[in-house]
């Protein structure tokens, strides 16, 4: 099989991701276009070429006049693709998607981004049933979800058939309304918080955003690292959550916006530390704050827990505020 020169690559993945965040075949034009969004510039032209290549090594399968759709092999292509280049992706997709948050917690209008995991559907109705229990027990982002069934589309997903999907609101939330309010804020780590008597008291694992090209969540998930039922029951237990600072001078501000966000049902903030205090056994540093947001994956992880298959996508894209309801109308 030809090996193909890095610039090539770069385009061929482009293009896979583009079909991936697709619920129906694309054509050479709306490939072009969509490439557009992502900072990649081909002709139609360019695109049939590459097309052919992918056709070739079984990544996309031509659907007539319809267009392209991509492969499962494509999907795990891209999985794997230029991951060398991708250390720091995950803090770099965190800023973007805190970018393009529009959410006025005020105003309850605007876009929330979200997580995407996808259930069998014939498991959903039970799982949901497990789920409930974190959502129940406040280890959650927000009671707030949304779900998509087979060919709809879910944030950057499409939903695939025999399957259901369910958005849940992720933490990048609060660094959306924080950056809108001119608040900086540094996303540190994501790791396994160990809670004793609802108290959380230290993070028994981390993985840092700017050395992974990962997402710490779904990786330990994938793990079982978790006990999220547990801790839901009793207390007691090792939960998702990642971790944050901000501005000493700033705490007012930022007060001010998680009890705005509260009053919008999304309270991702889980413990929010004093000025150049340790929190949880972090140090933070000088005229900073640390803060503790939980894991919007906390749910979905009791029904993994419970063994139930569910494909995780975090930080998958955004979604209206609006579309969201309380799990309890589910």
């Amino acid at each position: 099989m030809q090996t193909l020169d890095r610039d090539t690559e770069r385009k061929t993945i482009a293009i896979l991701k583009v079909l991936s965040e697709s619920s129906k075949p694309l054509g050479s034009i709306a490939i072009s276009r969509e490439l557009e969004r992502h900072g990649v510039f081909l002709s139609e032209r360019a695109v049939r070429y590459h097309l052919r290549m992918t056709d070739e090594r079984g990544y996309t399968e031509p659907m007539r006049r319809d267009g392209r759709i991509i492969t499962s092999e494509g999907l795990e292509e891209l999985s794997h693709a230029l991951a060398p280049e991708k250390v720091g992706f995950i803090i770099e997709k965190l800023q973007l998607l805190a970018f393009q948050t529009t959410f006025d917690p005020v105003r309850k209008t605007g876009l929330v981004p979200i997580n995407t995991s996808l259930f069998h559907a014939g498991d959903f109705s039970d799982a949901l049933h497990e789920m409930r229990l974190a959502f129940d027990g406040g280890l959650c982002v927000s009671r707030l979800v949304a779900v998509a069934h087979e060919e709809e589309k879910i944030g950057n997903r499409a939903v695939p058939k025999g399957k259901i999907g369910l958005a849940t609101v992720c933490g990048v939330v609060v660094n959306g309304v924080l950056l809108k309010s001119s608040v900086p804020i540094e996303s540190r780590f994501g790791g396994i918080l160990e809670l004793k008597n609802r108290t959380p008291r230290r993070f028994v694992a981390i993985i840092k955003y700017d050395g992974t090209s990962l997402d710490p969540s779904e990786q330990y998930i994938r793990a079982r690292m978790t006990t999220v039922r547990d801790a839901a029951r009793s207390g007691s237990g090792r939960i998702l959550a990642n971790f944050r600072e901000i501005l000493a001078p700033s705490r007012m501000v930022v007060e001010k916006r998680i009890a705005e966000l509260a009053a919008a049902g999304i309270s991702a903030v889980f413990l929010l530390g004093n000025t150049s205090e340790p929190v949880c056994q972090i140090d933070v540093g000088m005229n900073r704050a640390g803060m503790i947001l939980l894991g919007g994956l906390n749910p979905v992880a009791a029904a993994v827990e419970a063994g139930f298959d569910v494909e995780n996508n975090a930080e998958s894209g955004l979604i209206e505020y609006e579309q969201l309801v309380d799990i309890g109308q589910l």
